[in-house]
C-alpha cells in the first residue's frame, strides 16, 4: 500500500515525488518536492526555533534528545520496516542500522556538555590575562543524506548538530525519503520546540535549493561529484561545510595475518548492504604467500551467502537504479583487462539484484581498483610485501577507510594508511563507535563527523582574554620604555635563546623519576 506524506509543511511545491521499492518496483509512498520558496520558508522556521533551542543549557537539550531517542527506540520496528522498503536491505540489517544510529544520538546526548565546556588555557606572555575557549552553535545547520544509510548516516550529522544546540533541515535522498519524513515526525513528537528538525523531500532541485539558502553549515554525505556542486553553492554565501563522499578503501592482509579471519571479514566488509556502503571494502591487496589460500576461504563464503528480497536473503538489491550500470560496466572492464571470476560475474546480474562477486587477477589498471564500484564485488590483488600494499593502497585520490590483518606491526601498517580510519583485525568498525571521529581526507572528503570532533564540528569557537591582574607595564599600549627594544631583545634571549626557560625544563626533567 503506498503512503502520502502530504503533513509536511510546503503549500505548493514544484511537485510530487514517488519513492519506490527496489526489489520490485512498486509506489510505497509520496512526497512533496520542495523547491527554493518552501525550502527558504524551512529555514527561516529553522532560524526562529534556532533562538530558543540554541539558549537552552546542554542539559535541558539532554532532555528533549533523550526523548526524541526513546520515541525513535519506541517505533524501532516502524523504522526498520521503512529502511528495509525504501532501500532494500534485509530487516536485520535495517534493525541494525536503528540500533546504530541510536547509538550515535546517545552518544552525542551524553558527551555534549563535557565536549563543549568552556576551558581555560595558558595566556603564554600575555602575563595578567586569562584566555579561554568557548563553544557556540552555528544556528541552521542543512543536512543532506544518502540513501544506502538513511537513517545512521544522517543522525551522525544531525545528533551533533543538534546537542551543539542548532536545529537542522534536513534533505533525505529521493530514494528514501519516507525515513526522512519519519525522523522529523519522530522528532516532533518528542521535541516540545517547533521546528527543531524538519525534512525537506524532494530531488536534486531541493538539495540544490538548501544548499544555497541561508543556513549556517552544511553537511553533505554522497558522491564526491555531488560534494563538489555542494562546494560550489555553499561558496556563494561563503557556508562551511563538512563533507563526507566516496571512498576506494583497501584492505591489507599481510604475511602473518590469520587467513580465515581475515577472508571472512573481506567478505563481509566488501558485501554488507550489497556494497553499498561508503566504507565497503573495494580493494585487497594479499601477501603472495596468503593469496591462494586466501581466495579459497573467501570463495567458500561467498557460495553460502543469499541473495534476494525474502527475510532469508542476506544480500539485498543494489537501491539506485543507475547504480547496476555502473557495477556491470567495472566487471566487463576487468574482464576484458584479464581479471577472472571465481564466483558471480556480470552474467548473474537480474534487474537490481547483483550476484556477489569474487575477482581475481585484477590490476590497478582495471576501473574496479580505480573508481568507486558500490556493489556486491571483491576484487583480489597477489603483492609480494607490505610495501608493495601500502604504495598501491596510497595510490588513490580517495581516503575514507581501509583495513589491515597482521599480527605484528599491524598499527606501524596502519598509521602509513593515507585514510580518515583504519580498523586493525577487522572491518568498519570505527564507522560504528559513536566516539570516534569520522570522516576521510582527498576526494573522500574533510570535517568529521561523531566524537567529540563531531560536536565541535557544528559549533562556532570563540577564543576570549580577560584581564585579572593589573601589570605595572602593558603589552598593548604604545606608552613604552625608551630602552623597550633591550628589554624585549634580552626577554628574547631569555625565554626562546636556551634561557630560564630552558634550564627550568631540564631541571624539571632531571628530578622526574623514571
Amino acid at each position: 500500500m503506498a503512503v502520502a506524506h502530504t503533513d509536511l509543511r510546503v503549500e505548493t511545491g514544484i511537485g510530487t515525488l514517488e519513492t519506490r521499492s527496489p526489489a520490485t518496483g512498486e509506489v510505497i509512498g509520496t512526497v512533496p518536492i520542495f523547491g527554493e520558496k518552501e525550502v527558504a520558508a524551512a529555514v527561516a522556521r529553522a532560524r526562529d526555533a534556532a533562538a530558543q533551542w540554541g539558549a537552552l543549557s546542554h542539559a535541558e537539550r539532554r532532555v528533549h534528545l533523550i526523548a526524541w531517542r526513546r520515541e525513535l527506540a519506541r517505533r524501532a520496528d516502524e523504522l526498520a520496516e521503512l529502511i528495509h522498503r525504501e532501500n532494500g536491505k534485509p530487516r536485520t540489517d535495517a534493525m541494525a542500522e536503528v540500533m546504530v544510529a541510536l547509538a550515535v544520538l546517545h552518544h552525542a546526548t551524553e558527551r555534549a556538555a563535557r565536549a563543549l565546556r568552556t576551558r581555560t588555557v595558558s595566556p603564554g606572555l600575555m602575563f595578567g590575562q586569562r584566555a579561554r575557549i568557548s563553544y557556540h552553535p552555528f544556528g541552521v545547520v542543512a543536512v543532506i543524506g544518502p540513501w544506502n544509510y538513511p537513517a545512521f548516516t544522517p543522525m551522525g550529522s544531525s545528533a551533533s548538530a543538534l546537542a551543539a544546540g542548532n536545529t537542522v533541515v534536513f534533505k533525505p535522498s529521493e530514494l528514501t525519503p519516507l525515513v526522512g519524513c519519519f525522523l522529523a515526525e519522530t522528532a516532533a513528537a518528542a521535541i516540545p520546540i517547533a521546528d527543531v528538525f524538519q525534512a525537506v523531500t524532494g530531488d536534486g532541485r531541493t538539495g540544490q535549493a538548501l544548499a544555497r539558502a541561508a543556513v549556517d553549515k552544511i553537511a553533505f554525505t554522497g558522491s564526491t561529484t555531488t560534494g563538489r556542486k555542494v562546494m560550489q553553492a555553499a561558496a556563494e554565501r561563503i557556508t562551511p561545510v563538512v563533507l563526507e563522499l566516496g571512498g576506494k578503501d583497501p584492505l591489507i592482509v599481510a604475511p602473518d595475518a590469520d587467513v580465515d579471519r581475515a577472508a571472512e571479514a573481506a567478505v563481509w566488509g566488501a558485501l554488507t548492504n550489497a556494497g553499498q556502503a561508503c566504507v565497503s571494502i573495494e580493494r585487497v591487496y594479499v601477501a603472495s604467500e596468503l593469496h591462494d589460500r586466501f581466495v579459497d576461504v573467501v570463495v567458500r563464503e561467498v557460495r553460502k551467502l543469499r541473495t534476494g528480497a525474502g527475510d532469508d536473503a542476506q544480500i539485498g538489491p543494489i537501491t539506485r537504479p543507475e547504480q547496476v550500470g555502473v557495477i556491470r560496466e567495472h566487471l566487463e572492464d576487468a574482464l576484458k583487462k584479464g581479471a577472472r571470476v571465481l564466483v558471480g560475474g556480470p552474467d548473474g546480474i537480474d534487474g537490481a539484484f547483483v550476484p556477489p562477486t569474487v575477482l581475481v587477477g585484477v590490476t590497478d589498471e582495471m576501473k574496479i581498483m580505480r573508481e568507486e564500484t558500490f556493489g556486491p564485488v571483491l576484487p583480489i590483488l597477489r603483492v609480494e610485501s607490505v610495501d608493495e600494499a601500502l604504495r598501491r593502497s596510497n595510490a588513490t585520490a580517495f581516503g575514507l577507510g581501509s583495513a589491515v590483518f597482521a599480527r605484528e606491526g599491524a598499527r606501524q601498517i596502519a598509521d602509513r594508511l593515507r585514510a580518515g580510519a583504519t580498523a586493525i583485525n577487522s572491518v568498519l568498525t570505527y564507522a560504528f563507535i559513536p566516539s570516534l571521529p569520522f570522516g576521510g581526507v582527498g576526494d573522500s572528503g574533510f570535517g568529521r563527523v561523531h566524537g567529540d570532533e563531531g560536536l565541535r564540528e557544528f559549533s562556532r569557537v570563540k577564543a576570549t582574554t580577560e584581564e585579572w591582574l593589573r601589570l605595572p607595564f602593558s603589552a598593548t599600549t604604545f606608552k613604552v620604555p625608551a630602552n623597550a627594544y633591550a628589554q624585549l631583545r634580552g626577554l628574547v634571549q631569555q625565554v626562546f635563546g636556551g634561557g630560564v626557560v630552558d634550564r627550568v625544563r631540564g631541571a624539571l626533567a632531571r628530578l622526574t623519576p623514571r
